[in-house]
């Protein structure tokens, strides 16, 4: 089998993110050439259920994916060790119409929950609260765009819906409750931060420009907090029309320490993460050097 070519070190590297706040703050100054040295980017914006399947077919150089696609891509693609989500604080919610079920895991016994992607960190998080805390299980899951899913909560069409990023803040707009937050009881049950999203790069590239993008992309998110107004064009030209005070709180949520370094917490939390998904059987099980950057 012939070896995949490797990008030319002139030719910009294809990398897809998302257009949600976190991701325009972290590459803003990257994507603008205002790194030194750091390689062009041609750049694609997708949602992460997108980058997802991108990740799963060998699609661009470097993407912005859930961590919990990582044990379909890892033999392609490495881990780089900054430049993702994860947190405390920040982990999806389950939101219901009926106030009445707001922390009562049990109302949600048979119930049709909408989530965001079957291949989604939340996704994970979901099931294995929902294992724990649900007696005799959910009823039927179905995958909605995120944008669609509290319409569809709010107007009946489900039971409940499973929300990320800045749902956090708006549910209530839409008349909506909180049963139940998804990382409040990962961080009860590990004591772990909650992984997110990771940046993901092409193997083939080779481990000294693994290691070239990974100090790009921690550079990028330090000089995006040095300066943080530098990046705000950028942020909210991508936010499809979000409150300028929501990306701020958004922002602040998602980029973080772990952003800069996963750090031995940050690689815990993932393997931990992955390895409980495993045994449920919902991911395949990771070999003992998955997660081993160059």
């Amino acid at each position: 089998m012939n070896e995949p070519l490797k990008p030319s070190r002139d030719e910009p590297l294809k990398i897809a993110y998302s257009p949600c706040p976190n991701d325009t703050f972290v590459f803003d100054a990257w994507a603008h050439g205002r790194v030194p040295g750091a390689p062009a980017l041609d750049v694609t914006f997708a949602d992460i259920d997108i980058t997802n399947g991108m990740a799963e077919r060998g699609e661009f150089d470097v993407l912005k994916v859930s961590y919990a696609v990582l044990p379909w891509v890892l033999d392609d693609y490495a881990l780089l060790p900054c430049g993702g989500a994860l947190g405390r604080g920040c982990g999806p919610l389950v939101l219901t119409r009926e106030s009445a079920d707001a922390g009562d895991p049990a109302s949600l016994r048979g119930k049709t929950v909408a989530v965001p992607s079957e291949r989604s960190t939340a996704y994970l998080l979901f099931r294995l609260w929902a294992a724990d805390q649900v007696p005799g299980g959910v009823g039927d899951v179905v995958v909605l765009p995120f944008h669609e899913i509290m319409p569809a909560v709010r107007d009946g069409k489900v039971d409940a819906g499973l929300v990320i990023h800045e749902a956090r803040f708006t549910y209530q707009d839409y008349g909506l409750h909180r049963l139940a937050d998804m990382g409040e009881h990962w961080e009860a049950t590990t004591g772990l931060p909650i992984p997110l999203g990771a940046i993901i790069a092409k193997r083939s590239l080779g481990a000294e420009r693994l290691r070239e993008l990974a100090e790009a992309a921690r550079t990028s998110v330090r000089m995006a907090w040095d300066d943080p107004e530098v990046s705000r064009p950028y942020v909210l030209e991508h936010a499809q029309e979000m409150d300028p005070a929501v990306a701020d709180r958004h922002i602040g949520l998602y980029v973080n320490e772990f952003t800069a370094d996963l750090g031995e917490d940050g690689y815990a939390a993932v393997r931990g993460l992955l390895t409980r998904a495993a045994a449920e059987g919902l991911v395949p099980p990771l070999g003992p050097d998955a997660l081993a950057f160059a």
